[in-house]
């Protein structure tokens, strides 16, 4: 065979979903109306924020990016999940492999970012309302963004670098729809021991670290609000704060739910299942969050409608 680097395998085989072949064409279907729906809802967003001129605040500047964010993500695994389901095809290359995890780690790590950065301009928001416009300037936002592409970038690229290194000289056969890194570090030949610290380290800083700063912003949203406890003051901050806190819950619900507790039985059949919720559904999900539960979003639509 071919070589990649150190690697004797070419390609890998992803046995895709669990799911019996007579209901193949059930799911494509299915699968493909998610997919459709998270792009064409996500870009929605992006072209309502870039048209309204009322949308142009640091709360939807960070939104425009997650929009993007989720497009992206959820086109690193389904275009070729669905090409396999419609071809029965299980193949992937090499090199197609290391670019699906570098890609899926990056655009994960990055929703982490700029879901940490919407906390905090939530918080300013209810807990310095007059300092507000001070605070979140375009500047701090513009600076927030970057800094959260720069940590993913380096983030993805390092795990990335760490698995090339690695050997795969055996069995080349992947139990999930796509190139997962703990899956493919199972199948190497050599001392994983560096990717697992580097895993635990890092993730330490890109999931855990962020989702410590969310519950903290939200912990001193939750004080000011009760400091001051009005139904008025209440229902602005659920306003406010309900759509984000919506779309945090599905994130890292699903990201606790794999990793925090994991299965018991030596099956794959519950990560699979449970990545799928987090590059399928939740992306899918962000765009109705945002716009059923937001009067600007659905203000700015009806503007475009009736143009």
């Amino acid at each position: 065979m071919k070589k990649y680097n150190q690697s004797s395998v070419s390609e890998f085989l992803l046995l895709g979903l669990p799911i019996w072949p007579e209901d193949q064409g059930i799911y494509y279907a299915l699968f493909l109306g998610i997919y459709l729906t998270t792009v064409l809802g996500n870009l929605l967003i992006i072209l309502l924020i870039w048209l309204d001129s009322h949308l142009h605040t640091p709360m939807y500047f960070f939104l425009s990016h997650l929009a993007f964010t989720d497009v992206s993500f959820s086109s690193v695994t389904a275009p070729k999940m669905l090409m396999n389901m419609q071809t029965h095809s299980k193949s992937i290359s090499y090199a197609g492999c290391i670019s699906q995890v570098y890609f899926f780690l990056f655009f994960g790590d990055l929703d982490s970012f700029l879901l940490t950065s919407m906390a905090y301009d939530r918080y300013v928001a209810i807990c310095h309302p007059l300092h507000y416009t001070t605070i979140m300037n375009q500047s701090l936002c513009l600076l927030l963004v970057i800094v959260s592409w720069v940590l993913s970038f380096a983030s993805a690229l390092l795990h990335t670098l760490l698995l090339a290194r690695l050997p795969f000289c055996g069995d080349n056969t992947l139990p999930h729809f796509f190139c997962d890194l703990s899956t493919l570090l199972k199948l190497s030949t050599s001392d994983t021991t560096v990717n697992e610290v580097v895993i635990l380290t890092v993730g330490g800083v890109v999931i855990t670290l962020p989702f410590i700063c969310i519950l903290v912003s939200y912990g001193h949203i939750g004080a000011t609000i009760l400091r001051t406890p009005s139904i008025k003051g209440i229902c602005k901050a659920l306003s406010t704060c309900g759509s984000h806190l919506s779309v945090v819950s599905l994130y890292y619900g699903a990201i606790i739910g794999l990793y925090f507790f994991p299965s018991s039985s030596n099956t794959n059949v519950k990560d699979v299942i449970v990545a799928v919720l987090y590059t399928l559904v939740t992306p899918m999900l962000n765009p109705f969050i945002y716009s059923l539960r937001n009067r600007d979003m659905k203000g700015a639509l009806g503007n475009i409608l009736r143009r």
